[in-house]
């Protein structure tokens, strides 16, 4: 049987669809849960959404405002409030409304059968072309350091026991994935089937180009995957340089003359030296990720934090 729960939920410019998303949240574990609370993180929002934050915590004791100093990111505004939570049981869900917080109890049944993480997958994501293209890029990449199958099924909308936080307690890289995080203390990851509502509220605030950027960031930030690339092209290119050395000096004891023309130089040489640029590329954003972690910077400084 779940006990307490803890809900994180990061807000970043959603002022409009805080009053019903803790409408919703209150009906919705009020019947499920013994006890719950729910842990409002603002992301450094530029609407009046601290306010409302403020306003909602100060209503109910059940509620918590974790305000931030500016934005961090979605993944490390969760980490925020992952590590402040107090309750046996986590539960992550986004502020749009996208997720109906009614589906949460559905999680947390499955979580009861045993599982140490259970997301919600969409039947059908109510996102636009470039978001839904850039979630398949992002779970391409998370294949790499959780496995096709649970990659697959990553949602925003998740339940885990809180005990899996332990494993990445000391993390403080400012690049953060929740999702590869829960893989340093889980290894019983599961998936169920829920609804997504189109956002009737606002706009993304998650664009291709920062879910791309994300990507490349878990990539780089948790994965060796590039490094490897870097090294198979290398050597694919070392085959083909043997391979034009073996044609060159083959014609020439053939046929007595040499491979004629400028063009041909150039595109070997060209071809040679995109492969070390990729290679020396993929080396240094392994090397800046160095940089920023001996820099210690924090992966989130909160400002203030409000209840009653």
């Amino acid at each position: 049987m779940t006990g307490p729960v803890s809900v994180v939920v990061p807000v970043f410019n959603s002022e409009g669809a805080l009053r019903a998303l803790a409408a919703r949240l209150v009906a919705a574990l009020e019947g499920i849960v013994p006890e719950f609370e729910v842990i409002l993180v603002n992301d450094g929002s530029r609407d009046r959404s601290c306010e409302v934050l403020a306003e909602i915590s100060l209503e109910d004791s059940r509620f918590r405002t974790i305000d931030l100093m500016r934005n961090y990111g979605q993944h490390n505004a969760l980490l925020c409030g992952i590590r402040a939570a107090n309750h046996d049981t986590v539960v992550t869900i986004d502020d749009d409304l996208q997720n109906p917080p009614e589906e949460i109890a559905r999680l947390l049944q499955k979580l009861d059968e045993g599982y140490d993480v259970v997301y919600g997958t969409p039947a059908a994501e109510a996102h636009g072309f470039w978001r839904d293209l850039a979630s398949r890029v992002t779970k391409l990449v998370l294949q790499n350091a959780m496995g096709a199958e649970t990659a697959s099924n990553v949602s925003a909308f998740r339940a885990f026991r809180t005990p899996v936080r332990q494993g990445f307690t000391a993390y403080r890289s400012p690049f953060v994935s929740i999702d590869v995080l829960l893989t340093w203390g889980a290894s019983r990851f599961t998936s169920v089937v829920v609804q997504h509502d189109p956002r009737r509220i606002g706009q993304s605030n998650y664009t291709f180009r920062k879910l791309v950027t994300h990507a490349l960031n878990m990539m780089t930030g948790f994965s060796v995957l590039p490094l490897q690339i870097a090294s198979v092209a290398g050597f694919l290119f070392t085959c083909f340089g043997a391979g034009v050395f073996v044609f060159v000096v083959g014609r020439y004891l053939l046929q007595g003359t040499s491979v004629q023309g400028f063009p041909f130089l150039a595109s070997v040489i060209a071809l040679f030296s995109g492969a070390q640029l990729f290679a020396l590329g993929m080396i240094g954003e392994y090397l800046a990720r160095m940089h920023f972690r001996t820099m210690e910077r924090p992966p989130y400084v909160v400002r203030r934090e409000i209840s009653r």
